[in-house]
């Protein structure tokens, strides 16, 4: 066993989605500086240009900017790849949506524009993909898909954001349901629940209960850049060859006392 190649994703091809910021850019900015060439999507093309950029700076990063939450966008993200790479190692399906609301006023948009987006873009794209990670794959080095889902899908959370915690809970579903039907085409699939992190989307719940959150949290404190990277870089490299199925959670404990 060469251990120094069990960590190793150099040289591989990677798609993170939803890799302009937060968790996104935390991932792509871990698997640039570990050698692999990794492609980032997201909706707003300035904001995908310029990470990229940035990214550059570490390894290779290309920008592919598409709405993921349109059917469109996803065919436009997989033509864009195909034309491009001739395979896929790994796919980070990271890119979502989150709403809040009081369950009285809950709104149907704020429901729809998140299943869209957290749940519906991940199979299609994946499905899309398909092909791109065959050809990536063997029986000695699956190609990955590792979905991004949240601890609120592993338990209620105290405030309204109903369709995002029921999404994260069908993705953690999905992972499951497509890691047994790609097994045999050597695609592993996993997906890392995280526990808080700061990134924009928390920016508001962690200045309003921040204080209470982080006293729940075992290991007192939220998620780093290199915690999240160092799970998906294992998940996408020789040393997790053997899993598929699984929801990690990401959380410092959090999903053990919320």
């Amino acid at each position: 066993m060469n251990t120094e190649l069990l960590f190793s994703v150099r040289g591989k091809v990677a798609l993170v989605t939803g890799g302009t910021r937060g968790i996104g850019y935390m991932i792509a900015d871990g698997l640039v500086r570990a050698g692999a060439r990794v492609y980032i999507s997201s909706r707003k093309a300035e904001a995908c240009a310029q990470a990229a950029a940035e990214l550059s700076a570490h390894g290779e990063a290309i920008a592919i900017p598409a709405d993921l939450g349109d059917p469109a966008g996803v065919a436009a993200v997989s033509t864009e790849l195909a034309a491009r790479e001739p395979k896929l190692d790994i796919l980070v399906n990271n890119a979502g949506a989150n709403w809040g609301a009081p369950f009285e006023s809950f709104p149907q948009s704020g429901w729809d524009k998140v299943m869209d987006l957290n749940v519906r873009s991940i199979f299609f794209l994946t499905q899309q993909l398909a092909p791109l990670l065959k050809a990536a794959a063997t029986p000695e080095d699956p190609a990955r898909v590792i979905n991004i889902g949240s601890v609120d899908g592993m338990t209620c959370p105290d405030y309204g954001n109903y369709s995002y915690a029921a999404s994260k809970a069908a993705v953690h579903h999905l992972t499951r349901h497509l890691a047994k039907h790609l097994a045999a085409a050597d695609i592993n699939v996993n997906a890392i629940a995280p526990g808080p992190f700061p990134t924009k989307m928390t920016e508001v719940m962690l200045r309003d209960a921040g204080e209470r959150i982080f006293s729940v949290i075992p290991r007192r404190r939220t998620g780093l850049p290199s915690d999240i990277a160092g799970s998906v870089i294992f998940l996408a490299s020789a040393a997790s060859a053997y899993i598929t199925g699984a929801v990690i959670p990401v959380d410092g404990g959090f999903s053990t006392t919320r």
